[in-house]
């Protein structure tokens, strides 16, 4: 194969640059669009600078980049060579020798580097993106708490505080029905603030909120130093008309602590992915082991603990065989209660320990599939750009509509229905439901096969997406049928010989009338000769082959009549009537899976039926044409013998 460029290649390469480099910054621009309106209720009214917001919008679009390059591709490609078919260039490609898949050629190599970039850029560019993306994030939801208080919930943003609000208005900023929980490092100096209405404001400096309370109380645990062994806790209680209280909190921002994300998998590389799920299989096995061994202590104490106390029981003479339900009815009611209290609490314990254990398993697992998740991301996107490729150029080709308007369709379609296969797999895989490597190649293992099969009809000028070959197919499959419809020619060469057609038609009226006394169409059909002993119908397609050609030498005449008579003939359907299918086996295979078969069957009787009403009209029309054709005739005959019968005057006279 020669891989010399040529300036074939050149042309389809350039045109498809310009549309990848249009489409990406569109596919982009959607993608960002749709990331910020999941957001958007978090990152307004935060009061943030212009620049921060730059920053934000810079490391979205970063983070967006490689999901963006696919989308771009299967748009670009698609619109490039529906182009191409459009302007019949590309058929003047195939007509110069060259195959569709060596027009592809330059197309494959750029699409390739594409995919080459797009793994580079994830595992370079793209975590430290997602990284400072998510430190913004976070530092912009705690930029203004105050505004961010919600009606009917508790709310935890301001430190040390749970605020409740039954009603806000946005207009004055007033807040109805406040409920305030103070809490501190003990439970004995907590404080419950009840209040009618009140205003929550950020202070000057950013560095506390001042909370303005009208018509409410005060319950305040008063724990003194002198009362800390006492059961009861004495409180106050204060009833205020107005209030102001200051809370600790710094509205500054700054960037979260990049430590708090350290488990975050999107933010490293590969590299650093392996090394993580290496450290936490590492980190919870050794968890593990000492789980295990610790478990395995306490069974064994406890195992020789209850030996050692039948023993002892067995020596002080209380019986020589040991029951120790006989021993608990014995003992004084308050060490029953005690005992009871001992092996509750030790279950307890036990319980939560497995409880805590059991979550820190869980989490171990969770976090060591997210990091197996994004691993294996890094490849799945990149590889989706040659797979959207090989879906979008060769539908281009057999669709050959350019522009935005088909290809946008279609793509959208396309990409719908990854995202869909795509989307829900990662959830299973997430969840721990699914393998990580199923859910993450199962969209690529359904597109791919199709990305074969449109590649394949591309490449032979098949025309599986011809809008009148799918409108006929599902005609046949539903029964439907189009009528005949014949026009009056302003240019008549050869007229019709009606003489001849009259007498077809008596005979084709013959035929028909014979046909249906030897086929019995209204009787239900032989399951046998129908599913598994067919015989063609040669009969009615000689019928109908005789009378097409009556049709057709009549559709030549100027009489209107006649065209209104022919235009009422059904246009016969040859072969749904005698089998369900073409090839026997299928029929047989039909017979066997009964719902299928019963379909059949009716299907086949009802065209049945359907053909005996046709024949029917067949000889209904050949009546009308054969009676009009006898009175033409006998017509000109009249006209005719007057002719001649009148006495013929000389010149000279």
């Amino acid at each position: 194969m020669n891989f010399r460029i040529k300036k074939l290649d050149i042309f389809i390469a350039r045109q498809f640059g310009l549309l990848f480099a249009g489409t990406f910054f569109i596919c982009q621009f959607v993608l960002m669009m749709q990331f910020l309106w999941r957001y958007i209720d978090d990152l307004i009214g935060k009061g943030i600078s212009l620049d921060i917001m730059a920053q934000f919008f810079w490391y979205m679009a970063l983070m967006m980049v490689p999901q963006a390059l696919p989308l771009a591709i299967l748009l670009s490609s698609l619109i490039t060579f529906g182009n191409l078919g459009e302007s019949s260039e590309l058929t003047a490609i195939k007509a110069a020798g060259i195959s569709l898949m060596q027009s592809f050629r330059s197309l494959i190599v750029i699409t390739s580097l594409i995919c080459v970039t797009s793994f580079v850029f994830q595992n370079n560019i793209g975590p430290t993106a997602n990284m400072k993306l998510a430190q913004l994030f976070l530092s912009m939801k705690q930029k203004s708490p105050e505004l961010e208080i919600p009606e009917g919930v508790f709310y935890d943003g301001i430190p040390n505080c749970n605020i409740y609000v039954q009603k806000k208005n946005l207009k004055t900023g007033k807040l109805y029905g406040i409920m305030v929980y103070r809490m501190t490092a003990s439970y004995e100096d907590a404080a419950i603030i009840l209040a009618d209405s009140g205003m929550i404001q950020s202070t000057a400096e950013k560095k506390h909120l001042l909370l303005s309370l009208w018509s409410g109380e005060w319950f305040e645990n008063m724990q003194s130093q002198e009362l800390a062994g006492s059961a009861s806790v004495p409180y106050r209680r204060e009833s205020f008309i107005s209030k102001r209280i200051y809370l600790d909190f710094d509205a500054d921002f700054s960037l979260t602590d990049a430590s708090s994300l350290s488990g975050n998998a999107r933010g490293k590389s590969l590299k650093e992915i392996v090394n993580s799920i290496d450290s936490l299989n590492e980190t919870y096995d050794s968890i593990g082991r000492v789980s295990y061994n610790q478990a395995r202590t306490f069974y064994f104490a406890n195992v020789r603990l209850s030996k050692k106390d039948s023993l002892m029981a067995v020596k002080r003479g209380m019986s020589k065989s040991f029951d120790i339900d006989k021993v608990f009815d014995k003992t004084p009611a308050e060490q029953k209660r005690t005992a009871v209290s001992s092996a509750l609490s030790k279950v307890q314990s036990a319980v939560n320990d497995l409880d805590f254990r059991s979550m820190m398993t869980n989490n171990n697992e969770r976090m060591v599939r997210e990091h197996q998740i994004e691993a294996q991301n890094k490849f799945m996107l990149a590889l989706q750009c040659l797979l959207f490729f090989f879906i979008g150029a060769p539908l281009g080709a057999i669709i050959r509509k350019g522009g935005l308007g088909v290809p946008v369709i279609v793509s959208v379609l396309v990409f719908i229905v990854f995202y869909i296969i795509d989307n829900s797999s990662y959830q299973m895989a997430r969840k721990g439901m699914w393998a990580v490597w199923m859910g993450r190649t199962l969209a690529p293992v359904v597109m791919t096969p199709l990305a074969v099969f449109i590649t394949y009809k591309a490449c032979n000028d098949s025309m599986v997406f011809n809008a009148d070959a799918w409108r006929d197919m599902f005609r046949r499959l539903l029964g439907l049928r189009a009528k005949r419809s014949i026009q009056g020619k302003e240019v008549i060469i050869n007229e019709p010989n009606y003489a001849e057609d009259h007498d077809k038609l008596l005979i084709i009226n013959k035929d028909v009338v014979a046909y249906s006394k030897a086929h019995k169409l209204v009787a239900p059909p032989n399951v046998i000769k129908v599913f598994f002993k067919y015989r063609p119908d040669h009969e009615i397609e000689r019928v109908n082959e005789e009378l097409e050609a009556v049709i057709n030498d009549l559709a030549n005449t100027r009489d209107p009549y006649v065209l209104q008579q022919i235009n009422q003939y059904p246009i016969l359907t040859l072969k749904a009537h005698t089998r369900p299918f073409e090839r026997k086996w299928l029929n047989i295979l039909s017979a066997l899976i009964i719902p299928l078969g019963m379909f059949f069957y009716f299907r086949m009787w009802r065209f049945r039926l359907r053909l005996l009403r046709d024949l029917k009209q067949i000889r209904y029309t050949d009546t009308n044409i054969i009676n009009h054709i006898e009175r033409k005739q006998r017509l000109a005959a009249e006209l005719a013998h007057r002719s001649e019968s009148e006495p013929q005057v000389s010149v000279d006279e």
